[in-house]
């Protein structure tokens, strides 16, 4: 579950040392973008890293030093069903009928006799042509993939592993409310 302790420093890095005054031959400066951490334990989930953060909230220690950083990730693509010319164009009604509403709505509101019901009236029309032109879009967006991605589909990125890192001057505070060595 946990691995050994590793200081872990994020700064920009360059092949060149800088100069006394912090710049680089080429000009540009050092910057830190925060201070040194150190990795004080790995875990195989996310609910495991959340829950030792907790337990160094409940004993006072201040979180905004501790981050939690997701490693080995991969890229999951999970198939949500076949796609056909109805799911298609059903998907592009759906897409297409709340933008329809909204423009019809705002139109509508700028109707000058009674504006309430013009407004409403017009949002409704709205919808319906959303929906159909959505619809023409979703079916004709098919068939231009020629059958090459009948699926639907979700992205989603994935961690294996999850490192709890603090910064070095409170690492060692952090790993005995852990109970870990550093």
């Amino acid at each position: 579950m946990s691995e050994q302790p590793t200081p872990i420093t994020d700064r920009l890095s360059t092949d060149r040392p800088a100069t006394e005054n912090g710049t680089h031959p080429s000009g540009t400066t050092s910057v830190k973008l925060h201070p040194a951490r150190r990795r004080i334990a790995t875990f195989d989930d996310y609910a495991e890293a959340e829950r030792a953060v907790e337990r160094l909230t409940s004993h006072g220690f201040p979180v905004q030093r501790v981050a939690i950083v997701g490693r080995d990730l991969r890229s999951v693509e999970q198939i949500t069903g076949r796609l056909t010319f109805a799911s298609a164009a059903w998907r592009g009604a759906l897409s297409g009928a709340l933008p329809g509403a909204l423009i019809g709505w705002i139109f509508g509101l700028l109707a000058w006799v009674d504006p309430l019901i013009g407004a409403l009236l017009i949002a409704f029309y709205g919808l319906i042509f959303g929906a159909v032109l959505g619809a023409i879009m979703g079916m004709i967006a098919y068939a231009f993939q020629r059958g090459r991605r009948d699926f639907a589909s979700v992205t989603m990125m994935q961690a294996q592993r999850f490192d709890l890192v603090v910064d070095d001057e409170v690492a060692a505070d952090a790993a005995r409310l852990l109970g870990r060595e550093v």
